[in-house]
C-alpha cells in the first residue's frame, strides 16, 4: 500500500506544476494543511481543507514576482510520505531559496494531513525514516 501512497502524493506534485493547483480531490474533506511543525512559522498554524489551502498559497505566493517549487525526492514512510523540495522565489525586495520537507499522511488512499517543516531532518525523524 505505501508505494500506492508514494504515488497518490507524487501526482499531487505533477498536476500542481503542470496547473498551479492541488491536486486536491484526492484530500479528505477534513484535510489539514499543518504549519505547526514549521519553525517560526508567524501565521495561522493549519489551514483546514481545500479553502484553507488556497488561502495558505494566496497568502504566501502574494509577495512573490516569480515562484517554483521542485521536488527533489519522495520517501515511502508507511502511512506516510515524506516529500523533499526546494523552492526559489524573488519579490521586489528579496530572494529566497529553501531545501524543506512535508510529511503527508494518507488514509485509504486520501491525503488527511501535511506537515510543513523547515528542516528536512526534523521531517524524516517526524515519519520515523532512517538515513
Amino acid at each position: 500500500m505505501s508505494a500506492t501512497n508514494v504515488d497518490l502524493i507524487r501526482r499531487g506534485y505533477d498536476h500542481f506544476e503542470r496547473t498551479g493547483e492541488p491536486g486536491s480531490d484526492d484530500w479528505s474533506p477534513d484535510f489539514v494543511w499543518d504549519m505547526s511543525t514549521f519553525r517560526g512559522w508567524p501565521e495561522d498554524r493549519e489551514y483546514r481543507g481545500r479553502e484553507g489551502f488556497d488561502r495558505f498559497m494566496a497568502n504566501w505566493l502574494e509577495s512573490f514576482d516569480d515562484w517554483s517549487i521542485a521536488v527533489e525526492e519522495l520517501i515511502d514512510a508507511g502511512d506516510q510520505v515524506v516529500v523533499i523540495l526546494h523552492q526559489r522565489g524573488r519579490s521586489r525586495s528579496a530572494e529566497v531559496e529553501m531545501r524543506f520537507a512535508h510529511v503527508w499522511t494518507v488514509r485509504d488512499g486520501i491525503s488527511t494531513r501535511a506537515e510543513m517543516y523547515a528542516d528536512v531532518d526534523e521531517a524524516l525523524a517526524a515519519a520515523g525514516v532512517q538515513r
